[in-house]
């Protein structure tokens, strides 16, 4: 996803400027847009992570995609995941980006469409965190029945002392499927297993300033990756039978999401707290 403005000199990748400043207009925009066109066509089942694989409904219960209402009435595209009966957690610039603020959120549980289908509250009570660097929020919803297709996703709240580094976790999204690429008609809403990377190698491409510990990144090798579009959708493991959240998708390489570069998550052990005082 392109949240993070990057230029290349001399071979490396220097982090620049705010970080996912503007994502609306640059990302989440157009993507809604392309994406309701698809529907419409009907031949469209939603689009997927670069390098993964089609997602059946009910491999992510607690995914929920996320169609944003803007304040002056555009419409934009992130991902959520669902923590409880009437909580949500997404990203903090899917809310508002720096320049553009949502009025309301639509939250599309149990579908593979964005546009139809599956169970579809709209909520305008969102909570970002006081912090702006603290990519998190959390969406206030009315009842969510649970279904075998709508579960929530635990919290990592035995785990804070583990940094996942060398553990598979599944990513989940309606991005897109390649750097620069479009929304074709055989896409899925899909999923894809990252492997999480130290603190220390994800700031050796970004710079520890955009990597401080309450980032989590995964290994971007191999063209698998997260795309513009999957912002503040989950990075999720399992943790005996439970599907664990340990990441909330924050940022990437502007460069592009098939470059091997790795992609960052708020993690979600720094802020238990403060989503359970919310909860």
């Amino acid at each position: 996803m392109k949240l993070l403005l990057l230029a290349a000199l001399v071979g490396s990748v220097l982090a620049e400027g705010p970080i996912r400043r503007y994502y609306h207009e640059s990302v989440g925009i157009p993507l809604a847009a392309a994406i309701k066109r698809r529907e419409e066509a009907g031949d469209f089942d939603g689009s997927k992570i670069a390098g993964g694989s089609a997602a059946a409904l009910g491999d992510h219960p607690h995914f929920g995609g996320l169609l944003i209402s803007l304040s002056w009435g555009g419409t934009s595209v992130c991902g959520s995941t669902l923590l409880s009966n009437t909580r949500a957690i997404t990203a903090a610039h899917c809310w508002t980006d720096g320049q553009q603020t949502a009025r309301e959120v639509t939250i599309v549980l149990g579908s593979l469409l964005l546009f139809s289908g599956g169970t579809r509250i709209t909520s305008s009570s969102v909570v970002v965190h006081e912090n702006r660097n603290n990519d998190i929020a959390i969406i206030n919803l009315s009842w969510v029945t649970y279904t075998n297709f709508i579960q929530p996703a635990s919290l990592p709240t035995g785990l804070a002392d583990e940094n996942f580094v060398g553990q598979l976790a599944w990513a989940v999204g309606f991005g897109l499927t390649s750097e620069g690429g479009g929304i074709s008609g055989n896409q899925f809403l899909s999923h894809v297993q990252l492997p999480v990377i130290s603190n220390g190698a994800c700031a050796a491409v970004y710079g520890p300033a955009v990597v401080p510990s309450t980032v989590l990144c995964v290994s971007g090798e191999d063209g698998r990756n997260v795309c513009p579009g999957d912002s503040g959708g989950p990075l999720w493991l399992w943790s005996g039978n439970q599907r664990v959240l340990i990441g909330v998708s924050s940022f990437g390489a502007a460069a592009g999401c098939e470059r091997g570069l790795p992609s960052g998550f708020t993690r979600i052990t720094s802020f238990v707290s403060w989503i359970q005082d919310r909860l």
